[in-house]
């Protein structure tokens, strides 16, 4: 399962942690993804969408009619 947000598309990124001495290690920066069902008044119905947190934001904002997203 990828974790890629169907609005904003992010995903997840490559980076290091750092010690207190600046050792790095390898690891994995994750986005903050949820499903999440939105309802299409035009089609009055139910879709079900893979969103970060930020694109939860967006929709609240603009409207789930004014947003393209990434019907996968």
């Amino acid at each position: 399962m990828t974790k890629i947000c169907q609005i904003t598309n992010k995903k997840t990124i490559k980076g290091n942690n750092r010690s207190h001495a600046m050792n790095a290690t390898k690891r994995k920066f994750l986005p903050n993804i949820h499903y999440h069902k939105f309802w299409l008044i035009k089609e009055k119905k139910f879709i079900t969408l893979k969103v970060s947190a930020k694109g939860i934001r967006l929709i609240d904002k603009k409207g789930i009619e004014n947003i393209k997203f990434n019907k996968k």
